[in-house]
């Protein structure tokens, strides 16, 4: 019985390729923090993007100023590009850049504290490309 399902199911192709993964963080700025933010994304936040992209990390990131909905909608939205799911599993060299970016550890989540009064983080979201074959 295996023996007959399995040339068939190796037939079946899939009508798309996995292609990249894009992580998406959608963030709210709070009042009057606009232009601060902007300053640090435009700042330590891309120096770190250069240097993940030219050590290999990702492939790209990219900011997108949203339209909320609601009040509770992300009006920023912050994506990184990463060439597959097993490029997610590179955290040793990942923090080994950060580290020389953005500082210690230490440094890192002081740092993110501080961006605190500037937005909130309402989360982040995983997604896969398919590229249609």
């Amino acid at each position: 019985m295996l023996a007959i399902l399995g040339p068939a199911t190796a037939q079946e192709a899939r009508p798309y390729k996995e292609g990249p993964v894009r992580e998406v963080t959608f963030v709210r700025i709070k009042p009057g923090q606009f232009n601060n933010y902007m300053k640090f994304l435009d700042g330590p936040y891309k120096a770190n993007m250069e240097a993940m992209k030219k050590a290999g990390l990702i492939t790209g990131y990219t900011v997108y100023r949203a339209q909320p909905r609601t009040p509770q909608d992300a009006d920023l939205v912050l994506a990184v590009t990463f060439a597959n799911m097993a490029a997610l599993d590179r955290s040793d060299e990942t923090d080994a850049v950060m580290a020389k970016t953005m500082g210690s550890m230490d440094q890192r989540e002081k740092g993110a504290m501080d961006r605190e009064s500037m937005r909130e983080i309402l989360g982040t979201q995983l997604l896969r490309e398919l590229d249609l074959k």
